[in-house]
């Protein structure tokens, strides 16, 4: 099908099953955030290859604060590593990276390094990469008010200015077009509280693979499915009856 191939401009992906999937090699959760974080840069590279324009990834939710410490604290770690190594990732294929979520709650130093990643790489021209940390949906709707209603109250927006376009504009993910594909690994079937507003119109496809061992070919079956997909956003063929 790869001739006929219709490719996404975005699609997001929650990258579940790191942690299971090391616990069924006989090794600890966090080996498989390590090898999660490499299935990442390898994904982002063929994502690009296949024309996919835009990659957003589940990295590290809300909710995960509620995890075991040593568990957090590995994750933060890895976080930090992947930070500087995606600087040179970033730097080779042209990737654009940019962090969503509230990162006022991040240490100072990984705010620092998430801000000077996204400030030199933000011209780039190739894959748009979106990391959510710290990211929670409803989170990110609650803060996105709180800006509006203060421009609002400030008397810079007035409030029957208000539309989906300006509540958009709120949002983390302001100026990134919303996804066309939401894939899940490790077979569980929710969103997770993962970009409820952006996903609106969203097409879903869920896998059994687990995050570490989700490869190019998997990928590619997920765009087949998004392929097959017949997208109307609330319309009608002109063949059908409404």
């Amino acid at each position: 099908m790869s001739e006929q191939r219709k490719i996404p401009n975005h699609v997001a992906i929650i990258l579940d099953g790191n942690g299971r999937w090391a616990k069924s090699k006989g090794m600890p959760r966090n080996y498989g955030h390590v090898q999660g974080a490499k299935t990442v840069e390898v994904i982002c590279e063929e994502a690009y290859k296949m024309g996919i324009q835009y990659l957003t990834v589940y990295a590290f939710s809300t909710e995960n604060w509620n995890r075991p410490k040593d568990e957090v604290d590995a994750l933060m770690g890895l976080l930090r590593n992947y930070m500087k190594n995606c600087q040179k990732t970033a730097e080779k294929n042209r990737m654009c990276v940019r962090v969503i979520g509230d990162k006022t709650r991040l240490d100072a130093d990984l705010q620092q390094q998430i801000a000077a990643l996204e400030e030199k790489t933000k011209d780039n021209d190739g894959l748009h990469f979106q990391v959510a940390i710290n990211y929670g949906g409803r989170d990110e709707l609650v803060r996105a008010m709180k800006k509006a209603y203060t421009d609002v109250a400030n008397g810079t927006r007035k409030i029957e200015d208000l539309n989906e376009d300006v509540i958009s504009s709120y949002l983390d993910t302001a100026g990134i077009p919303d996804p066309d594909l939401l894939i899940r690994t490790s077979g569980e079937q929710r969103t997770s509280n993962f970009l409820p507003w952006q996903l609106a119109y969203s097409e879903f496809y869920f896998t059994p693979v687990p995050w570490p061992a989700f490869t190019k070919a998997d990928l590619e079956e997920a765009v087949d499915s998004y392929t097959r997909r017949d997208r109307r956003f609330g319309l009608v063929k002109e063949a059908e009856d409404v």
